[in-house]
């Protein structure tokens, strides 16, 4: 190998090692996600709510607004608002 493509190699696997610990931390904080939800539901909330709350916090003002908008109008064309 030429001392090109042996960085290139080396690079390469410290890319794909850092990618790896992401995604063992990634699991750990998904499992520790999952362990509030547990948490939650075990006192009482609806877990499927918090999930829905959690998805509309992380939409600006306006972006929720509009999303409820076209769902009132959608409700309305189904005759169920």
């Amino acid at each position: 190998m030429t001392d090109n493509s042996s960085i290139a190699a080396d690079q390469l696997k410290s890319i794909i090692a850092r990618i790896e610990r992401l995604e063992e931390e990634k699991a750990g904080i998904a499992g520790d996600i999952s362990d509030v939800y547990a948490e939650a539901k075990g006192n009482g909330f609806d877990v499927k709510v918090l999930r829905s709350i959690i998805r509309l916090r992380k939409k600006d003002h306006d972006e929720r607004q509009e999303e409820e908008a076209i769902l009132e109008l959608y409700l309305q064309a189904l005759g169920m608002a």
